[in-house]
């Protein structure tokens, strides 16, 4: 879907977000020790390089501009889907293969939701 230059950066974003949730479903599913505890190091420091970030610019710049009663709902989901990326963060510091499956299901959904339903209401209000 074309994106207005505003959200742009944050779509490009989304798909190598998109990318990384993958990596993490595959990894989990081989059963891989190896490729499990990799994984779970490569998505510890995409977050805090690249997803935090991402969540931060989310956060305090675009979910503001939804004030109306009808998006309260799009704002609660998209801060929940954030805190539930975050609290997976601790059991993959353990190489926790369901946690890193969890996460690149919940990444993905998460990208998906977004794209889908919170860009399009906040490019009307752009």
């Amino acid at each position: 879907m074309k994106r207005g230059t505003v959200l742009q950066p944050l779509s490009r974003e989304h798909h190598t977000a998109l990318t990384l949730a993958k990596a993490c479903e595959r990894a989990a599913q081989s059963r891989d020790e190896s490729l499990v505890a990799k994984t779970c190091q490569r998505v510890i420091r995409a977050f805090s390089a690249e997803l935090e970030p991402h969540f931060q610019v989310e956060e305090q710049s675009l979910l503001p501009l939804l004030r109306s009663a009808e998006t309260q709902s799009l704002v609660q989901r998209t801060m929940a889907d954030h805190q539930q990326l975050r609290a997976l963060l601790d059991d993959l510091r353990r190489n926790d293969s369901e946690a890193l499956g969890g996460f690149g299901k919940g990444l993905s959904a998460h990208v998906r939701f977004e794209e889908r339903e919170l860009f399009p209401v906040i490019e009307n209000l752009l």
